[in-house]
């Protein structure tokens, strides 16, 4: 019997898997990956606070992929030009 990827993440990890639409939060690390940089990087424009994010409980970060999409274009085309902040 073929078990969804939803199914097989749930018995894994006994975490309900969380769907990853725009207006879901996601942590550092998913943002890091959606951005193509390591987490440090993430925390690091969080610091600067160069990058659109939410404080969850005063500590916790978190990130709306409908905030990071137009950032990404922006940073994108920013590599692509070769210029960096």
């Amino acid at each position: 019997m073929a078990h969804t990827r939803h199914e097989e993440t749930t018995r894994e990890t006994g975490v309900e898997a969380q769907p990853r639409d725009a207006d879901y939060p996601m942590g550092v690390r998913d943002a890091a990956q959606y951005l193509g940089v390591s987490a440090q990087t993430v925390y690091l424009w969080v610091e600067r606070r160069q990058i659109p994010h939410l404080r969850v409980m005063g500590r916790n970060i978190r990130f709306l992929k409908s905030d990071l999409e137009p950032f990404r274009a922006s940073f994108r085309q920013e590599v692509e030009n070769g210029k960096t902040k």
